[in-house]
């Protein structure tokens, strides 16, 4: 097979560089701010480090390596526009509020539509769509009487009507710095350090701000009005996931993600029943961050300790293993509630100070902060709440909004 033309063994344009398109992160309009352009077949337009989709760069190159696809096809957008109106929000133009997404991710075919009609290649990292879901444990709820179905956000089936994001992370580095009180040099070198050197350009061209990191995505999904969402009279009920893939979807029953998200979706759908909304946004953090084969290691460690699995050595197992108890951090979660235009969620389905703390910093007021039911814990659950419980991961105890569901339910302790 003949090289390709695209091969490049420089992190720069070949020939002379030229200087990118300006970004001015939280202009007061798309066309101010500018495209983000990380196109890999048009080099010397590019103003933003990485690709998009970049957590799927790799198999887009085998793709590519192999013959399946060619990479100078421009991709065909016709009718992949929003289902629904996401914005503008006034937080889109404050360059402190939003740092970790493009707000016009869904918007480019518009905004940008001059851009892409001279050949630009500018693209969407953010869709909008509508579903339905259904989940057996809604069903199990409708029986028991908890829920019971609305014809509108619940079907008599037991599918939920939802509105769905999916969000590709665009970093501002600048912004990202700033949220972490660092330097945006320290950033850049620990990006490039800590990725083997992936990507030169962090340490080399200072004049490109924006980071496309391959890292997980995050989806958003809406029961009831999304343009509830920014109207602090309506009740919105929130959830904020970091993916748990063991237990969201297979089941286990080593940890309470799956029942906290299901008890959030059950929140959620009652909001929206009642004329508010609902609201899970969910994060691919898998592990706390540190990925699933530590997890599954430090599953093991805990296990085999001499005594058995314990409240105590719970972290103490994770960190011997990781170097840390938890590498998740919350700074940057709240940006897509932001772009969502929240300002206040009246009733926030978790009892983490991490996540708490993170929305309140960023403006975020919160009202109610519902727990789980104690009878919604399994079993083998248990140590993981009293160790978060031991080192103060979540407030346990009374909290605002002492006559709502959750205390109807049954006061938990915390996700």
């Amino acid at each position: 097979m003949a090289p390709s033309k695209h091969i490049m063994l420089t992190s720069h344009p070949a020939g002379r560089r030229t200087k990118p398109r300006a970004i001015r992160w939280g202009a007061a309009t798309p066309k101010e701010r500018g495209p983000i352009i990380a196109t890999v077949s048009n080099p010397a337009d590019r103003n933003a480090i990485g690709t998009h989709a970049g957590s799927y760069a790799i198999y887009r190159a085998l793709a590519v390596a192999s013959g399946s696809l060619d990479p100078d096809r421009k991709p065909d957008y016709t009718n992949t526009e929003p289902a629904a109106v996401i914005g503008p929000h006034p937080q889109w133009h404050d360059p402190a509020c939003i740092v970790s997404l493009d707000p016009y991710g869904h918007m480019v075919g518009s905004v940008f539509a001059e851009d892409i009609a001279a050949g630009i290649d500018v693209r969407p990292s953010i869709a909008i769509t509508k579903a339905q879901m259904n989940l057996p444990e809604i069903g199990q709820a409708m029986a028991a009487g908890r829920l019971a179905p609305d014809g509108e956000v619940l079907l008599p089936s037991g599918d939920i009507r939802v509105t769905k994001a999916a969000i590709d992370p665009v970093w501002y580095l600048p912004g990202i710095a700033r949220r972490f009180a660092i330097t945006e040099t320290v950033l850049r070198r620990g990006l490039f350090e800590q990725t083997g050197g992936m990507f030169p350009e962090l340490v080399t061209r200072p004049d490109l701000k924006v980071f496309l990191p391959p890292v997980g995505s995050i989806t958003v999904y809406i029961m009831g009005d999304p343009a509830a969402l920014s109207d602090p009279s309506r009740t919105l009920a929130c959830r904020v996931h970091d993916e748990c893939n063991g237990s969201d979807v297979f089941g286990s029953d080593i940890c309470t993600c799956r029942p906290y998200l299901i008890h959030g979706i059950e929140v959620c759908v009652e909001t929206a029943q009642k004329g508010g909304v609902g609201l899970i946004v969910y994060n691919r953090k898998e592990g706390r961050a540190l990925g699933e084969v530590t997890k599954f290691l430090v599953y093991n460690a805990r296990k085999r300790q001499p005594g058995g699995d314990s409240a105590a050595a719970y972290f103490e197992r994770t960190e011997c293993v990781a170097g840390v108890q938890d590498a998740r951090f919350q700074e940057i979660m709240p940006d897509a509630l932001h772009w969502l235009g929240v300002k206040r969620i009246h009733r926030l389905v978790s009892m983490s100070n991490m996540k708490y703390d993170a929305m309140t910093s960023q403006g975020i007021e919160i009202g109610e902060r519902v727990s789980i039911p104690d009878d919604l814990v399994p079993a083998d659950a248990k140590v993981e709440m009293e160790a978060k419980k031991a080192a103060g991961y979540f407030t346990a105890g009374p909290v605002p909004g002492a006559d709502s569901l959750a205390a109807i339910k049954g006061r938990g302790l915390a996700d």
